[in-house]
């Protein structure tokens, strides 16, 4: 199974990354966003991206192709808000649109596969494909097969994962998968710390810095994700799980409830308005 064209349905963060490690790789990728200006900003901050890691702009750019729809190809990979409902709806259309053989794959975090799988007339075709922030630096891959998934299906989109110069890592499709099961509640604590006056957000990012050797603080992961992705992906594991210690922390939702959601809105825990 080759994947010598790929669509990629959603322009932001993480789309656009996904289309720039996908066309760095020498394959076509169309580009979709219904947002007016998405694929625009999209593909202004994947020339930026390989200007600051010093690779062809021209010969990689060429490679993307703007369109307004979705279109057939090998693979689809999604990469749209975190919300089931859309993602489903988008995945239906996929079905119909999309040839016979193809993959259909979702960059979700928390969102379960076999549900998506459920969805489309092709469900042994369909399975997560989970990137991490930022896509043309982080290795990781996180490979999750819904019930549904055939083991062809699997190995080819490991093999592509190494192919794009990743590490794929399969995980079970259960709530939150393997990697946000684990980030989530550190983050969540995270907050509770802050609310709760336990270190101010500097102090927490640094301890486990320093403390941790992580290269990141739970707090400014938090902003770079975006708040109002983390709360839904904790929303996810509580109802998933139904453990109280995956709700969200009140300061979490009272941020996005002010449109304190970290970087993309210029202030979370941080202000990056400067």
């Amino acid at each position: 199974m080759r994947f010598e064209h790929v669509l990629v349905v959603g322009a932001g963060q993480m789309g656009g990354g996904i289309a720039q490690v996908v066309a760095a790789s020498g394959r076509r990728v169309s580009l979709h966003d219904p947002y007016p200006g998405a694929v625009e900003r999209g593909l202004a901050a994947i020339e930026k991206s390989l200007t600051r890691l010093g690779a062809d702009v021209a010969e990689t750019t060429a490679r993307i192709e703007p369109v307004d729809g979705l279109v057939a190809a090998d693979l689809m990979i999604e990469a749209i808000t975190e919300d089931a409902a859309a993602k489903e709806e988008l995945f239906r259309r996929a079905d119909e649109t999309l040839p016979a053989g193809a993959v259909l794959a979702s960059n979700t975090s928390s969102i379960p596969i076999t549900s998506l799988a459920a969805v489309t007339g092709r469900p042994e075709q369909v399975i997560g494909m989970h990137f991490f922030n930022p896509v043309p630096v982080l290795k990781l891959v996180e490979v999750i097969r819904a019930v549904q998934t055939s083991d062809e299906t699997a190995a080819a989109i490991v093999e592509l994962a190494r192919d794009l110069g990743k590490v794929p890592a399969e995980a079970r499709d259960f709530p939150g998968f393997a990697a946000n099961r684990i980030l989530m509640p550190f983050i969540n604590e995270a907050a509770y710390a802050v609310m709760e006056g336990v270190a101010e957000p500097e102090a927490i990012d640094t301890i486990a810095k320093l403390g941790f050797a992580h290269p990141m603080g739970p707090l400014a992961l938090a902003d770079l994700i975006g708040l109002d992705t983390c709360v839904a992906i904790m929303s996810v594991l509580h109802e998933g799980l139904g453990d109280p210690k995956y709700a969200p922390c009140p300061l979490l939702r009272q941020y996005v409830q002010a449109g304190r959601l970290g970087r993309k809105s210029g202030r979370g825990f941080f202000d990056y308005s400067a």
